[in-house]
């Protein structure tokens, strides 16, 4: 769970730091603050992680799997 808040975080950031370089270029600090944060969750919830793969885990999926078939 660190792991997601810690993208969020440092999405969040990212577009703070977007949103204050194109309100001063743009004149409208504001707006584009709020702009460059909305686009920072959206960009810090994108990032996932690799799910780790491990032999056991795979093994009881595959159980289960083969007992919803039947």
């Amino acid at each position: 769970m660190t792991h997601k808040s810690k993208y969020a975080g440092l999405g969040i950031a990212l577009g703070a730091l977007l949103g204050a370089v194109f309100g001063v270029l743009a004149g409208n600090m504001g707006v584009w603050l709020v702009i460059g944060v909305a686009i920072g969750v959206l960009i810090g919830a994108s990032f996932r992680g690799k799910p780790t793969h491990c032999p056991q885990c795979a093994q009881i999926h595959r159980a289960h799997e083969l007992r919803r078939q039947v």
